[in-house]
């Protein structure tokens, strides 16, 4: 007597129908989202440079420093539609992370951002991203973490407020947003630190 085989979970049910919905693998480079993400590195030039510029908050630069911000969400969404890759994992972290450092540095430079918590927000970045880099080294993709998405959207919010016309007088408002940025990006770099080391041992037991 045949013996049938036994019921599918559901969670193994929508895990197939996932991997055939992936439009790439995880080894892809050219991808749709991949290709938005090079596109906000290359728009952030003009719009930079737009913003040293300009020395008061103009509707021009912070319409600029949205399509910036709204891409981050839109090539993130195509990630997920398409099947997330490990080059994507790489680039839209550094993406955010150019973006920014680069707003944050033009503020500062105009004088509406004071250069300490500019230059924590820098430190940590920089060490992020060489954290991240010895890891792929040893076969570790660290993608996009939560909290590192929560405080890419409070960093570029706080750029945001400087550039917006009617918020851009706040100036307490602007500090205490500034430094719940740099709170949060000390305390999402211990987070990937340790889902690292998670995921590094898990890849060394197997």
């Amino acid at each position: 007597m045949t013996e049938r085989p036994e019921p599918r979970t559901a969670r193994e049910v929508a895990a197939d129908a996932t991997a055939q919905m992936r439009r790439f693998g995880e080894t892809a480079i050219k991808t749709p989202a991949n290709a938005v993400t090079l596109l906000r590195l290359l728009f952030a030039i003009p719009v930079l440079v737009w913003i040293l510029d300009e020395h008061t908050a103009t509707w021009g630069t912070f319409a600029g420093w949205m399509v910036l911000w709204i891409t981050d969400g839109l090539d993130g969404w195509m990630a997920r539609r398409d099947g997330t890759t490990r080059s994507g994992a790489f680039l839209d972290p550094l993406a955010d992370k150019t973006l920014v450092l680069g707003g944050f540095v033009a503020l500062a430079i105009r004088g509406d951002f004071a250069w300490a918590p500019v230059a924590i927000v820098g430190a940590r970045e920089i060490a992020v991203s060489v954290w991240r880099a010895l890891a792929s080294r040893r076969g570790v993709s660290i993608p996009a973490r939560p909290l590192g998405k929560w405080k890419a959207t409070v960093q570029f919010f706080a750029v945001a407020l400087v550039l917006f016309p009617p918020t851009s007088t706040w100036g307490w408002v602007q500090d205490t947003v500034l430094w719940v940025a740099v709170a949060l990006s000390i305390v999402s770099a211990v987070d990937l630190v340790t889902a690292t080391r998670r995921q590094d041992a898990t890849v060394q037991a197997a």
